[in-house]
């Protein structure tokens, strides 16, 4: 459905409600964050244009009994602030008669729920604001809204929805004469394509939005086209390709988390040519330099691996300890990595048992989650269990191959060991 038609399907908000389940769960602070924007998005919801008037005091009642079920939440999680923030807005919108006043806390909240990949809820308060607000925004914002909107269905792997959403993103972009937005809607559908797991043609567009970016000087997208070709070769299995697009990719970023994120994936990727030294100055320098939780958890679970991949028992159960530390705030993609590659790490240690047991765990994690592609890898690799220790007696037999080296390759490793000495 074009974002232009979107609706409320049944109720509401109903996704935030999911968190409370379970006899003990409406008193966990989880649960009345969750009925907390709840209460908040059905305030919002009395702003509609499309919806009969509300009464000045039917609207004051529900406002009160909202804000003081948010104003509690406000000083407990970043959360709760966000929260009481659209409760808020929301009151000032209705007093003032202006509905836009609303949007940059919607904005702010979806913009958090992703960041915590809370992705259906990212979903609502994305839905929220181009239903309730969307015709009263400038174009430049009803633009950005539509771009969050594809980006968090493509996450979800709804690719037809991403689709329409970036390809209307696009064209409203073009209307505008939004230049960068437009470039950003190509990237997004490049993007969708690379998901739907046509490499090559992902590929193909990027490139020709790459060139694009470059002649316009539209830095931001260049550097987005350059990342997303570096992880569409790395999924190809030509990491020593995508190594340098991933680097520039870091040069060209001015926003901080997506150099980090930059930085990360170059460490993924010079790991998987051997590099383990290269891959550990990258990675540190993401931990160093901190970043979104997302960005840094994976960070110190990749560390993790980079330490079991040269048997150094003693890195291994420092990072992970550092990765225990904030198991708790990992969404699930994340913890069922972090248990996949604990367990990679056991079976190199030689402890296939407890190797298998982790693995099991990330296979639980993976399938509660809904993330199928990833238990699919999950078990194929705890399938290999079995052959593991003659494939680690061939190895310890064998030399490591030498690294192959390339002129852009000897430029990234030694930028890279300037930027961290």
């Amino acid at each position: 459905m074009p974002v232009s038609r979107l609706k409320f399907e049944a109720l509401p908000h109903a996704i935030f409600l999911q968190r409370v389940s379970g006899p003990q769960a409406a008193t966990t602070l989880e649960a009345r964050l969750g009925q907390g924007a709840f209460l908040a998005l059905r305030l919002v919801d009395l702003l509609a244009r499309d919806r009969a008037p509300v009464s000045d005091d039917a609207f004051h009642y529900q406002w009160v009994a909202t804000d003081r079920f948010c104003r509690e939440l406000r000083a407990t999680a970043t959360e709760g602030a966000h929260v009481h923030g659209i409760a808020a807005s929301a009151s000032d919108a209705y007093r003032l008669g202006e509905v836009r006043l609303v949007a940059p806390a919607l904005f702010a909240y979806a913009h958090f729920l992703e960041a915590e990949l809370r992705l259906d809820e990212a979903l609502d308060v994305l839905t929220t604001l181009l239903v309730v607000v969307g015709s009263r925004l400038a174009a430049h914002d009803v633009v950005a809204a539509q771009l969050r909107f594809a980006r968090v269905q493509r996450k979800l792997n709804r690719f037809d929805e991403a689709e329409a959403a970036y390809a209307e993103a696009g064209e409203t972009a073009a209307l505008a004469g939004d230049r960068y937005s437009a470039l950003l809607s190509r990237i997004g559908q490049a993007n969708t394509v690379l998901g739907r797991g046509n490499l090559a043609e992902g590929e193909r567009r990027l490139r020709g939005i790459l060139a694009d970016a470059r002649a316009h000087r539209e830095q931001d997208a260049e550097a987005r086209a350059e990342h997303g070709i570096a992880v569409a070769l790395y999924q190809m299995g030509q990491s020593s390709d995508g190594i340098p697009h991933a680097w520039r990719a870091f040069e060209l970023y001015e926003e901080d988390d997506s150099r980090l994120r930059a930085l990360g994936d170059l460490g993924i990727m010079l790991l998987t040519l051997g590099d383990a030294v290269g891959a550990e100055r990258a990675l540190s320098e993401v931990v160093r330099r901190g970043g979104s939780q997302e960005t840094v958890s994976n960070a110190i679970i990749e560390l993790m691996h980079c330490a079991s991949n040269r048997r150094d028992h003693v890195g291994f159960a420092r990072w992970r300890e550092r990765a225990e530390a904030v198991e708790a705030d990992m969404p699930p993609n994340i913890l069922a990595d972090f248990y996949l590659k604990q367990g990679i790490g056991q079976a190199r240690f030689g402890k296939f048992r407890r190797a298998e047991t982790l693995m099991t765990r990330a296979l639980e994690l993976a399938g509660g989650a809904g993330l199928h592609e990833f238990e699919f890898r999950i078990e194929r690799i705890r399938s290999g269990l079995a052959q593991c220790e003659q494939v680690m007696a061939r190895e310890a037999e064998a030399a490591a191959p030498p690294m192959v080296q390339t002129d852009e390759l000897r430029e990234v490793a030694e930028s890279l060991a300037q930027l961290v000495s």
